[in-house]
């Protein structure tokens, strides 16, 4: 008898990302069929660190002995690498429906969705040791991404019958396409690289709202729209106090237009206050909070 099948979609990452390894069940309610199974495993660690843990106890065994000199071109030290496996808790019966996922699968959407199920248990983990450290992924952290289907045990531990590597985000779009997004990479990338420098030198500051917006951005990618709400009510309220003060004509028009804004915004971070995520108006936080990161962009274009 066949056994039957599990999709599932699965990332690595070059570093330990905080939970146990283990498997583990989200439902979006108590009484709710599973909706996935996220399956951590810490990969062996090798090279240099291993041999520096041996090296270790050579060192300890002899109290006379001195430290080691250390060569002035070290190699790297190995890190951990964390696999996680997505898996559909809703099995197949026969290989060709596996198959079938497989060829037709919506390579951009089942990689985000995937990310969004790693990132649930990243954040509830956050929660639940209360360390404020952990932090969440992206696809482009990825060291390789693969889909794939294999029986029960099999994907539970972290391995497969049949799988297939995708590239990560940044390597789409083909040849022509990737040459493309070079170019659009490193123009963009300048003008942070220039802002990077002038922070780290003391020639301008961050802003309280330029942080918070990044928050309430990070919360609402994730679907946690009432802490969305509460973090771009603080942004909105930063970014009223710190952009008038710089007397930036060029800015006046954005400023009054984030002006408008306010009073929704307050509106929806009052009511997430005693409302579920369902019940916010997740467009109207997005709108608010992309023409705020439209005016802190216009900020920063001419070099503060």
């Amino acid at each position: 008898m066949a056994q039957p099948l599990f999709v599932f979609m699965q990332l690595e990452f070059p570093w330990s990302l905080g939970p146990a390894d283990g498997r583990y069940l989200l439902r979006a309610a108590t009484d709710g069929d599973p909706q996935h199974v996220v399956v951590l495993n810490t990969l062996a660690v090798q090279g240099a660190r291993a041999r520096g843990r041996a090296g270790a106890g050579g060192l300890l065994a002899g109290r006379a002995r001195r430290a080691p000199v250390l060569a002035p071109e070290p190699e790297p030290a190995a890190a951990p690498t964390t696999r996680v496996t997505v898996i559909d808790p809703v099995s197949l019966s026969a290989e060709s429906q596996a198959r079938a996922w497989l060829s037709e699968l919506d390579r951009d959407r089942e990689i985000g969705a995937a990310v969004m199920v790693v990132n649930r248990v990243l954040y509830s983990h956050r929660i639940a040791c209360a360390d404020p450290d952990v932090h969440e992924v992206s696809a482009v952290h990825a060291l390789v991404i693969r889909a794939g289907w294999g029986e029960g045990e099999q994907v539970a531990d972290g391995r497969w019958a049949h799988a297939r590597a995708l590239p990560v985000p940044a390597d789409t779009g083909g040849a022509t396409g990737a040459r493309r997004g070079l170019r659009r990479d490193r123009s963009s990338a300048l003008r942070p690289q220039e802002r990077l420098a002038g922070l780290l030198g003391a020639r301008g500051a961050a802003l309280l709202c330029e942080e918070t917006a990044l928050r309430a951005r990070a919360d609402l990618d994730h679907g946690r729209v009432a802490l969305a709400a509460l973090e771009l009510d603080r942004a909105f309220a930063f970014a009223l106090s710190e952009l008038p003060a710089e007397r930036r004509q060029d800015l006046a028009v954005r400023i009054a237009e984030l002006e408008q804004l306010r009073a929704g915004v307050k509106a929806q971070a009052q009511a997430a206050l005693g409302a579920p995520d369902g019940e916010l108006d997740r467009e109207a936080l997005t709108h608010a909070l992309e023409r705020l990161r439209a005016t802190l962009r216009a900020r920063t274009a001419t070099g503060v």
